[in-house]
């Protein structure tokens, strides 16, 4: 009687194939999750990065000089400077823009004319040139004037006595969206009632 022998020295063509399709597509589907994962991680850092950009850099910017109207030959009364959007800006809900102005004593913060919040000065806004639409909005190829005033009744404002001759202050600028635009300036060594200063 003979014995059967089993030859198992290699694969047989089929049984290689199969394998070989097992780790191709074993391959395949690793290299999927791998760049899948790859390509979320690359969506969620490009979103941080523009989220970034977009709360550290300021959407609006100075247009012109800055001006000051004194009061009395002893105080500045107003200061009037013109905001436009930056260079790539989004628009800007003028409601909601803050004014804070201080000096080595005072520090004040203003609000917009039609915003909601109370108990505080509104500066004067009057959009400069035909609007594209009516509304709040400072939009691209649009300016705005913005009039802080230094004199308030009461607890408001500066009571027309905080910036006198060389008196240095600094106003900050901030939008609801993106970082503060910072303005330094020095009042005029003298002053002449109602008269107007061009500010550095």
């Amino acid at each position: 009687m003979s014995k059967m022998m089993r030859n198992e020295d290699a694969f047989t063509g089929l049984e290689a194939a199969i394998v070989l399709i097992a780790f191709i597509v074993v391959a395949a589907v690793f290299s999927y999750v791998i760049l899948g994962a790859g390509f979320f991680a690359t969506q969620k850092s490009q979103e941080v990065v523009h989220t970034g950009v977009a709360q550290t850099s300021s959407t609006l910017e100075l247009s012109g000089p800055v001006i000051a109207q004194a009061s009395s030959t002893a105080y500045l009364g107003e200061v009037s400077f013109y905001l436009q959007l930056a260079a790539g800006g989004s628009p800007v809900d003028m409601t909601k823009v803050t004014y804070t102005v201080a000096t080595t004593e005072h520090l004040v913060t203003f609000v917009d004319v039609d915003s909601k919040s109370e108990g505080q000065t509104k500066v004067k806004r009057e959009f400069v040139g035909k609007q594209k639409n009516d509304n709040h909005l400072l939009e691209k190829h649009e300016m705005v004037m913005i009039t802080i005033p230094l004199t308030g009744e009461g607890d408001k404002g500066f009571k027309g006595k905080a910036i006198g001759p060389n008196v240095r202050f600094n106003i900050d600028i901030k939008p609801d969206i993106g970082a503060a635009l910072p303005m330094t300036k020095t009042a005029p060594p003298a002053l002449i009632g109602n008269g107007y200063y061009e500010l550095y």
